[in-house]
């Protein structure tokens, strides 16, 4: 559908957009002189919407914050003609906690906070709260020394893919022969960068082995990497936690579950994303809910004491319904940690290119999403966990939020660092980004490995030089 404005003044465009696009995620938001929907006037003393035969105005003085006015004024007036509620209010940021963080660290009080997030961006009561709870958390664990890592590993294969994927992930069926090459050159790449960490007495505090699926390769590929990783960031180390997403229950197995037992992994994700099957088939995984219970009572027994999983709200033919069956059992499971994902549509997804051409039937309405994350907040808080870190994305079903839950002592440091940005995150594998965060000048400088697996293979001599060029900036002398 194309929603087709007028806007006098193209100044605050971008504004402009990025207020309808809230309300209309999926639709295409053109600006046009004629054959339009809405009419935005921005004058001196004034702000007029005209839909239809409905005029919305606001008379305005305060030029310094002409911006944020005008992107509260046509919230208002979309919220009004449309009936949704959007608990972010004006929000767009993917970090609203660190606002709040910024704020606790002025010594702000909570309250005035909160007011501050109601009354400058129409953020709901409860969404203000959230932020300064999850801010509270993080800055128990956010770095504040240059010489102290996160080091990432990037495994781009799946066993198949997800519909809503948009990540560099290949299904392993179709690549077997990409497999061995990729294998070798991320090893040259672990064995670079440990060269490059012990060269510069860097401290590395957490490992993150991702994807993709890095449980996707064979029993024997996956053992040779983790013997690589574990020799090269985690041994001899006082690494605080080295998390393996083993993602797929049809790609776990007890020897691969025992391979991290043998090298000291801390943390696994087991990630069903539902637990309704009808949902699980429509989506693209090869598994049941019953592989899911089965692989997680496995790691259970073998002594896995930090586990995580992870559910999507607002996946397509979901409705409350569903999303109350997925809380059911997993509260019936007893994860240890849990990462609730909004649905976001990417346009690199074969789900933006089914909800393009109307394949498919039913995506949840807002007042809907609300009643399912408050089921995912209940769950959380039934398994006695708490909010320690939430990040949000653009193209979200009902612009909502990604949050972590965890018990006591069992947050994903690895992510609170990502996250709040302050730590130097060395990334390795296809696709993978490094990001050097210079702590005193407050900014952060990104090298993003090929995201082609044959590409990658073929340049990984480029790829380890260009990015040491990239940390020498920081800790060269």
């Amino acid at each position: 559908m194309d929603i087709n404005i007028n806007l006098n003044d193209m100044v605050y465009r971008y504004d402009v957009y990025h207020m309808f696009n809230i309300f209309f995620t999926f639709d295409n938001i053109n600006f046009v002189d004629q054959n339009f929907d809405y009419e935005v006037i921005i004058e001196e003393n004034e702000f007029s919407l005209f839909y239809g035969e409905k005029k919305y105005y606001k008379y305005f003085l305060d030029k310094v914050e002409i911006r944020e006015e005008i992107k509260k004024f046509i919230f208002l007036c979309l919220r009004n003609i449309t009936g949704e509620n959007h608990p972010w209010g004006t929000l767009i940021g993917i970090r609203p906690s660190k606002k709040a963080l910024e704020l606790i660290k002025q010594e702000v009080e909570e309250k005035e906070i909160v007011e501050s997030f109601q009354k400058n961006n129409l953020v709901s009561k409860s969404k203000a709260e959230l932020c300064i709870e999850v801010a509270k958390y993080e800055e128990k664990f956010v770095n504040r020394k240059s010489d102290n890592i996160s080091v990432y590993i990037g495994m781009p294969f799946c066993p198949t893919r997800c519909l809503y994927c948009s990540f560099s992930s290949t299904p392993i069926a179709s690549a077997k022969k990409l497999v061995q090459p990729y294998l070798e050159a991320l090893n040259m790449e672990i064995r670079a960068m440990k060269r490059y960490i012990e060269k510069r007495g860097l401290n590395i505090e957490t490992v993150y082995f991702g994807g993709g699926t890095p449980t996707a390769v064979t029993e024997e590929e996956f053992e040779m990497l983790m013997e690589e990783v574990y020799n090269s960031f985690v041994k001899d180390r006082n690494v605080k936690e080295f998390t393996v997403e083993c993602g797929r229950p049809d790609s776990i197995t007890e020897a691969k579950l025992n391979t991290m037992r043998t090298y000291n992994v801390s943390r696994i994700s087991i990630n069903p994303q539902t637990m309704n099957n009808k949902s699980l088939k429509a989506i693209g995984r090869a598994h049941l809910v019953e592989d899911v219970i089965e692989k997680f009572n496995l790691a259970r027994r073998l002594g896995f004491n930090n586990i995580n999983m992870d559910i999507i709200v607002g996946l397509p033919n979901e409705g409350l319904e569903e999303v109350n069956n997925t809380c059911t059992i997993i509260k019936d499971m007893k994860p240890d940690s849990l990462t609730v994902h909004g649905m976001s549509i990417k346009r690199g997804s074969r789900l933006h290119e089914e909800i393009l051409l109307k394949k498919t039937k039913y995506i949840p309405k807002q007042q809907e999403l609300n009643s399912m994350y408050e089921e995912t907040k209940i769950l959380a808080k039934d398994l006695g966990m708490h909010p320690y870190y939430m990040y949000r994305q653009k193209n979200m079903v009902g612009t909502m939020e990604n949050v972590g839950y965890s018990t006591e002592n069992n947050e994903c440091i690895y992510n609170i660092e990502m996250i709040e940005e302050k730590q130097t995150i060395i990334a390795l594998g296809a696709h993978a980004v490094s990001k050097v965060v210079f702590l005193e000048d407050n900014r952060i400088e990104r090298f993003g490995n090929v995201r082609d697996i044959i590409e990658y293979t073929k340049r990984i001599d480029e790829m380890i030089s260009e990015k040491i060029k990239l940390l020498d900036t920081l800790y060269g002398v």
